[in-house]
């Protein structure tokens, strides 16, 4: 069990945490939450020990291991596999004294304990975990120079995994994995023996991996039972109850303080009035949490174009004279929303090089259209930016002849406000930093917008707001993420890209989750071959794709007009007796209101289940 009494801790004489308590149960797996810059990873560093509270106490059981990823494995000659099962101190320690005790009494002891921590079956578990993180058999083998600075850290994440520390702390593992890494991850970490607790912006991760969530608020620390779905729900449920309540309270002052104002001067009423001053100054005022921060991204809308807007026939892509993608048969459309899933390695970053234009075909034939602007987000990108510069000057880069309150404005629109805009990119947070990059990757109005792990460093808020710009967004949207929420809310279409091809998965993500995680690698989840039946043509899906939107945009049309009627509805004048058949008139248009949102949410799912039967074929 995890007990933190009464924490304090400060950074320069600004507060991160002012008596903050919190107990985790022995075994939990909990997501540690917050808004950016409250403290989360300074909390992780507090549980450590690595730095110094200002006051209170941090209580774990006596000899317990605390365990996570601080930084990557060097880059060494030492083999992944090797390196791996160094990370487990206690059985290295206990391998080597094996070699040289010549005590029996001691060498008993030793392979006692050998035994208790499963020592002789530890390289096969370093083998899958390895494998898990997408590692194969031969590349576990290799020295870890021959790896790039995100795959060590893979090789980290998989030491600290196999060490099994009593309290596994992990702050944001799945920024350097890819969707199959991230799946694996949550299927390990739910079946992790010991207490595990995780930063995570993994909407996906928050809500199947862990069975409670530590918010960091308010420099306060509050322990919520269940997935984050569940915390989100109630938390938004306790804050209506205490807005209702403040303003119930902020009611009854205004009526204490009219009293007064009245009836102060007056000699006959001057005790009333100070009693009901006292009684004013007594009142607890309700303390609202602090809401989120709106997070915006505002992309700009392309002009139309005919379609397709891009179409490969019989597509051969490498480097070099090293073929990576061959018989590459596909179209793109202006409002395609499409997914590309694979292993890492496969070529999915290859893919999308190739269709930005940042990688020539070999053979076969692209078209495109003649006036085709690309929009290219990879985070590689993020440390490409200068960081001696304010995200104002990139901008003047790009468009010295705009005016400045316009590249303000632009900022604006990504999240960056007054004070960002003059800031070094240096001094921005990582969010920031990507949030830059993506106003810079879409600052001609693409019509395609390829996005290579566009979430990473971003928080859940700012991926909230990223899938509401992406649904507003008119051109195409090419997506690599390891945010299974993201794709599942954004991506209508899914391609494989596998066996050195691409391909339509015609399942679901949930289908593609289960195929990964499944031990059996027979393709069990593909359906039995039946009777051959004509695919339905293009132009019939997309006459069913514009329908369907069509019918969406109706019923937001109408859902407004019954706000608004509402809003009308909730006005106490309206019941006045005086305006009795005023009310009945607003009444009978309320109630039509609500039949015809009835009949148009009725044709908007059909119009959704007409579409998805003709996307199955």
């Amino acid at each position: 069990m995890l007990r933190i009494k009464d924490i304090s801790y400060s950074v320069e004489g600004r507060p991160l945490l002012v008596e903050a308590s919190a107990t985790i149960p022995a075994g939990h797996k909990v997501g540690v939450v917050g808004a950016n810059g409250t403290g989360k990873t300074t909390l992780f560093r507090l549980i450590r020990g690595e730095l110094t509270l200002d006051g209170g106490t941090i209580e774990l059981p006596e000899r317990s291991k605390v365990g996570g990823v601080a930084q990557e494995v060097p880059s060494s000659e030492t083999s992944l596999i090797d390196t791996v099962l160094s990370a487990d101190t206690e059985r290295a320690s206990l391998m080597a004294e094996a070699e040289t005790a010549s005590d029996p009494d001691r060498i008993a002891e030793i392979q006692t304990r050998l035994s208790d921590i499963d020592a002789w079956s530890a390289e096969a578990r370093a083998s899958a975990i390895l494998k898990g993180l997408g590692f194969d058999d031969e590349q576990q083998r290799m020295p870890c120079s021959a790896f790039s600075g995100g795959w060590r850290m893979r090789v980290a994440l998989a030491g600290v995994l196999l060490a099994q520390p009593d309290l596994l702390l992990l702050d944001e593992p799945t920024n350097y994995l890819d969707l199959e890494g991230a799946l694996w991850l949550e299927a390990y970490l739910a079946k992790y023996p010991h207490t595990v607790l995780i930063i995570s912006h993994d909407r996906g991760l928050l809500n199947r991996a862990v069975g409670g969530i530590l918010h960091l608020s308010e420099k306060k620390l509050t322990f919520w039972q269940g997935p984050y779905d569940q915390f989100a729900r109630q938390r938004a449920e306790r804050h209506a109850v205490l807005a209702a309540q403040a303003r119930k309270q902020q009611a009854r002052k205004d009526h204490l303080q009219s009293f007064v104002d009245r009836f102060r001067a007056k000699a006959s009423k001057a005790k009333q009035a100070q009693a009901r001053l006292k009684m004013i100054e007594k009142m607890d005022t309700i303390a609202l949490p602090e809401e989120a921060e709106k997070r915006v991204f505002t992309f700009p809308q392309p002009d139309e174009l005919s379609p397709p807007i891009i179409h490969l026939e019989n597509g051969v892509t490498g480097y070099g004279d090293t073929v990576v993608l061959k018989n590459l048969n596909l179209r793109i459309d202006q409002d395609d929303r499409i997914a590309l899933l694979g292993k890492n390695g496969e070529g999915k970053s290859t893919l999308s090089k190739l269709l930005s234009d940042r990688l020539p075909l070999m053979a076969g034939r692209k078209t495109a259209s003649s006036k085709l602007r690309i929009g290219y987000f990879a985070q590689h990108q993020v440390d490409e930016l200068f960081i001696d510069e304010t995200p104002l000057q990139h901008l003047q880069r790009e468009r010295p002849e705009v005016h400045q309150s316009k590249l303000r404005a632009q900022l604006a629109g990504f999240g960056l406000g007054a004070d960002q805009a003059d800031t070094e990119v240096a001094r921005l947070s990582g969010g920031q930093k990507a949030r830059l990059s993506l106003l810079l990757a879409t600052l001609d109005a693409p019509h395609m917008l390829i996005l290579d792990e566009p979430t990473n460093h971003l928080d859940i808020e700012s991926r909230e707001a990223l899938v509401e710009a992406l649904t507003a967004y008119s051109g195409a949207v090419i997506l690599v993420s390891h945010d299974m929420h993201l794709l599942s809310l954004v991506a209508d279409r899914l391609w494989l890209v596998k066996d050195g091809t691409v391909k339509p998965y015609e399942d679901d993500l949930e289908a593609y989750r289960r195929m990964l995680l499944s031990q059996d690698k027979s393709d069990k989840s593909e359906k039995p071959k039946t009777a051959k039946t004509v695919k339905p043509s293009r132009d019939a899906i997309l006459a069913a794709r514009s329908e369907a939107r069509k019918c969406e945009e109706r019923v937001k049309k109408i859902e407004e007009m019954r706000e608004k009627l509402a809003a009308k509805l909730a006005d106490p004048d309206l019941y006045d007796s005086a305006k009795a058949g005023e009310l009945e008139v607003w009444n009978k248009k309320y109630a039509e209101i609500m039949e015809g949102l009835d009949r148009a949410e009725t044709l908007w799912m059909t119009s959704i289940e007409k579409l998805e039967a003709l996307e199955q074929g």
